[in-house]
């Protein structure tokens, strides 16, 4: 794993009301494609089709977005999937691989195989009938299949060694599963539970690179606790943040950070 490409990114402002987009990379680096992992806060349509109640395919959804339309997207318009691929220029949107509509020459420059509900708890995604991170990884092997048809098979492992990889996960851990599952919360204290978070993340990041994956970047679990549903639920009258939730949050991305995984 020393071989893996390290860099920053810097997407998303969970306060100001304009989400941005800056990734940083070293002189000299480009990046053909991006392929996106996890949860709603990256998925960009991957959940319409399925039967589950996390969807964001409906009004008032997509209100911002081009058209006006909903598309998938958990959010008004772009989502940091979007923003990443505009920001290093490669297209202005990332297409959910799921989508009915995607085309051929979309499979170059990269796709979402990320699932609003999804978490690296196994449990996360059965509990919202959602596509678990293993089974985004087995879509990711179909879509390769389908890259070396489409671009032979030299050039499809060159858009894999060189692309992006970037895994968005964790937040439905800590605020369904962990805190609202009987199953987790009885069986684990807040510290076991981020072990295991971790060890799911660890190994999901190997099997990645174990695909041809080389530059992989892991998202850090933002301050869930402060979320409007959840400041609704917990917050109390004043709709405080729910601080134990943000420092679940803070106690996994500083165990990922001790672990020296990228």
């Amino acid at each position: 794993m020393n071989n893996l490409f390290f860099f920053m990114l810097v997407y998303v402002d969970l306060i100001l009301s304009t989400a941005q987009a800056i990734v940083k990379l070293p002189n000299n680096v480009t990046i053909p494609g991006v392929f996106m992992f996890g949860d709603s806060i990256v998925d960009t349509g991957n959940n319409n089709n399925l039967t589950t109640l996390v969807k964001s395919n409906f009004p008032p959804y997509g209100r911002d977005f081009m058209g006006g339309l909903p598309t998938g997207r958990f959010g008004n318009g772009k989502v940091p999937s979007d923003l990443i691929v505009e920001d290093l220029g490669i297209k202005e949107l990332l297409p959910a691989y799921l989508d009915p509509c995607l085309q051929a020459e979309d499979l170059p420059t990269g796709v979402n195989f990320a699932s609003g509900g999804a978490g690296f708890d196994p449990l996360t995604s059965k509990l919202m009938l959602v596509i678990p991170l293993l089974e985004q990884l087995q879509l990711l092997k179909e879509y390769i299949e389908k890259l070396k048809k489409y671009v032979g098979e030299e050039r499809a492992s060159s858009i894999i060694s060189n692309s992006l990889f970037v895994v968005a996960a964790g937040s439905d851990d800590i605020v369904n599963t962990y805190y609202h599952t009987p199953a987790r919360f009885w069986k684990y204290d807040i510290y076991a539970y981020t072990d295991l978070m971790l060890t799911e993340a660890s190994a999901f990041v190997q099997k990645l690179y174990a695909l041809g994956a080389r530059r992989i970047g892991v998202i850090s679990v933002p301050p869930v606790g402060c979320i409007p549903a959840q400041r609704t639920l917990g917050g109390g009258s004043e709709r405080k943040c729910v601080e134990r939730y943000n420092e679940a949050a803070e106690l996994f991305n500083r165990s990922y950070r001790q672990s020296g995984l990228p």
